[in-house]
């Protein structure tokens, strides 16, 4: 039997590292990347320590023949690149966030786009140089059809790299691009001295806001919980290999978000995420204080210590 042909979009971390993964399981990947590279190269910027396995082939053409296409480009670049795929390939969402003018999901965004398209999304507590590596990790795979996704966890699951197949891909969009605000969050309390006790309220208390606006969308409480939830929250606001809690630490010490931006190549989808989560919990009536907080510090609205004193005051509550 030919093994599988799956199609990597983006050739970032994440990207690089889904590309080594695939490979690994079998399959023949094409990594499809923006910039050139020379002809040989088998190691890429994002992960210079990683070689990529020999199933690998990067290509700077959009591939066209595939069984399987993972879209791992940041959220906001997603739309466009959905309007430039060819073939009719099955499209996985690799990437986590909201587009920042319409609050779209990314699976919503790849429905327009290509609408003729089965679609699903990967999402999980995974840093990209671990799963490069080959080191255990473990992912949710979600689709509408529970068939669908299953099919995707057969092309994709290494022994190293364990995934689980959901229906509630919703859900999943929904605490996947939560918790990249909520790890600015966590940064920012540490960083501006308000402790571990600080960290673990806000992360446990952002996990009841996650809930309120999954539930208010037709997702599961049980998502919220998992891997794609829980799991990617204590991973992202506890990691400093994490771009969105390394952000908030530097904005917890008194750094300017403009400075912090210009000195990274990389991208923290919380900051373009914060103010389009907000806008959609507002749309549904759904109350989310850490986030608006979390907004209103990117924004330049107050600084740490007025978030700290806004939290607090609020009435008390039960649980």
């Amino acid at each position: 039997m030919a093994a599988p042909k799956i199609a990597v979009i983006g050739a970032g971390a994440w990207g690089t590292a889904l590309a080594c993964s695939s490979a690994r399981a079998g399959a023949d990947v094409t990594l499809w990347m923006r910039t050139p590279v020379p002809p040989g190269t088998r190691r890429l910027p994002r992960l210079p320590d990683v070689e990529l396995p020999e199933n690998v082939t990067i290509t700077g053409e959009m591939p066209e023949d595939a069984d399987l296409t993972l879209m791992v480009v940041p959220v906001q670049t997603l739309r466009t690149m959905g309007e430039k795929l060819r073939g009719n390939s099955p499209l996985i969402a690799c990437c986590k966030g909201l587009e920042h003018d319409s609050s779209a999901l990314p699976l919503t965004m790849l429905a327009e786009t290509q609408p003729h398209r089965a679609r699903g999304v990967l999402s999980g507590p995974n840093f990209a140089i671990e799963v490069a590596q080959g080191l255990p990790a473990a992912a949710t795979v979600a689709a509408e059809d529970l068939d669908q996704a299953r099919a995707f966890v057969g092309l994709l699951s290494t022994p190293a790299f364990r995934l689980y197949a959901s229906d509630d891909p919703l859900g999943v969009q929904i605490a996947s691009a939560a918790k990249n605000v909520i790890a600015i969050g966590a940064g920012i309390a540490i960083g501006a001295g308000l402790g571990e006790n600080a960290r673990a309220a806000l992360i446990t208390r952002a996990i009841a806001e996650i809930g309120r606006l999954s539930a208010a969308m037709g997702g599961r409480a049980t998502t919220i919980s998992g891997l794609s939830g829980l799991g990617d929250l204590i991973l992202t606001c506890t990691g400093r290999g994490s771009r969105n809690y390394s952000l908030g630490l530097a904005l917890g010490t008194g750094e300017n978000l403009a400075d912090i931006l210009r000195h990274r190549s990389t991208v923290a989808e919380g900051v373009a995420t914060a103010p389009a989560l907000l806008r959609l919990a507002q749309r549904h009536g759904v109350d989310m204080p850490i986030v608006e907080t979390v907004t209103g510090l990117l924004a330049g609205d107050f600084d740490p210590a007025r978030a700290r004193d806004l939290l607090l005051d609020r009435p008390p509550a039960t649980e």
